[in-house]
């Protein structure tokens, strides 16, 4: 058994626990941020769709322009619709799960040149394996089999904005900036 510590290094022991729980903490640029669907949204001017995710514990929000398909699965799959047969992302759920594996988490990776990309994370057995997808198919199929989706938390503030704040281009008053291609 040990000695119990002075009372002077219990205070200081407490004080460096106490500082580190008080003190802020930089978010590291490549850790996963826990995110969810806020909804589909069709933009104004051209009339393309727009996948808004948000960062579960926060107020920030990444659109992604998607195509009008993706769109339509995803909004099918937050509706809990169940189509009489399988759509495209119901199949790609069976065929992992047929084959044993199962779908763990999706990430939105990375924004390059205007486009987004995603990882579809899957095990099996003790093994697993990441796969490239476009982030609209990686996110309806995370619907799909009720599966975790995550973003690099610097997306959020390279390409993002806030519940609050509407992006730059739907600002009154600032000047319209590009958003990321829509994905095809």
């Amino acid at each position: 058994m040990l000695p119990a510590a002075p009372p002077r290094a219990r205070l200081a022991c407490a004080a460096v626990l106490a500082a580190l729980a008080c003190s802020p903490r930089e978010v590291d640029p490549d850790s996963l941020r826990a995110a969810e669907v806020l909804r589909i949204h069709v933009e104004e001017r051209t009339g393309a769709p727009v996948l808004l995710l948000r960062e579960r514990d926060g107020s920030r929000v990444l659109p992604i322009w998607i195509g009008p398909a993706e769109a339509r699965a995803i909004a099918a799959a937050l509706a809990g619709e169940i189509p009489p047969r399988p759509q495209t992302h119901d199949l790609a759920r069976t065929l992992v799960e047929t084959l044993g594996a199962r779908i763990e988490q999706v990430v939105v990776t990375e924004l390059r040149e205007g486009t987004f990309y995603a990882e579809i994370h899957l095990a099996r057995g003790g093994h697993r394996q990441v796969v490239d997808a476009r982030p609209s198919d990686a996110v309806a199929l995370a619907l799909r089999a009720r599966r975790p989706i995550f973003v690099r938390s610097r997306l959020f503030d390279e390409a993002g904005g806030s519940v609050e704040e509407p992006p730059a281009e739907r600002r009154p008053g600032k000047r319209a900036r590009p958003g990321p291609r829509v994905e095809t």
